[in-house]
């Protein structure tokens, strides 16, 4: 995993994604959750901008949150 933005970036990243894309920040993280089994980072993103036509930093913001909420729920 890796920090992509500071954290306050982050948050207001993730803010206008349901704005910028007319879909929720929930609807895109199932999204990646269904998508192909991709493992680095950058592959991810690379799948979120070409199949979904995302904009760089958006396609990043969504896969960092997907990987620290993946990461939170280990820990439970």
């Amino acid at each position: 995993m890796s920090q992509v933005f500071s954290a306050e970036t982050h948050r207001n990243m993730l803010a206008r994604i349901p704005q910028c894309t007319g879909r929720e920040v929930a609807d895109w993280l199932r999204t990646v959750d269904e998508g192909p089994a991709l493992f680095r980072f950058e592959e991810k993103v690379s799948w979120l901008r070409h199949e979904y036509d995302l904009a760089y930093g958006h396609a990043k913001a969504l896969v960092h949150e997907y990987d620290l909420r993946r990461a939170a729920r280990k820990l439970l």
